[in-house]
């Protein structure tokens, strides 16, 4: 396949973009190019190559969840600078 200025008139109707002839040119180059790579890769053999799924092989290791102590709401409230009496105050962000 060969990518020629028509090709490049049409993929730039269907993605709404415009070049002028410096950059269609340029386009046309870059996508002849990247074609020419992809033919190269082609040529691999990929018989018993594996898909990658993931890029290593390492796993997460988590730890369970483990209930423990935890400091009252009453206990929490003397550590904030103002309070109400269930809440901690903090200024205005957002106004009306």
């Amino acid at each position: 396949m060969k990518i020629d200025s028509k090709l490049v008139d049409k993929l730039a109707q269907l993605s709404q973009l415009e070049f002028d002839e410096k950059g269609k040119t340029q386009m046309t180059s870059d996508l002849n190019k990247i074609l020419a790579l992809v033919n190269k890769l082609e040529e691999l053999d990929t018989e018993n190559v594996e898909p990658l799924v993931y890029l290593n092989t390492e796993t997460n290791v988590l730890r369970e969840d483990q209930v423990g102590q935890h400091l009252s709401k009453n206990d929490a409230l003397k550590n904030g600078p103002d309070k109400d009496s269930d809440y901690f105050k903090v200024p205005t962000v957002l106004k009306k």
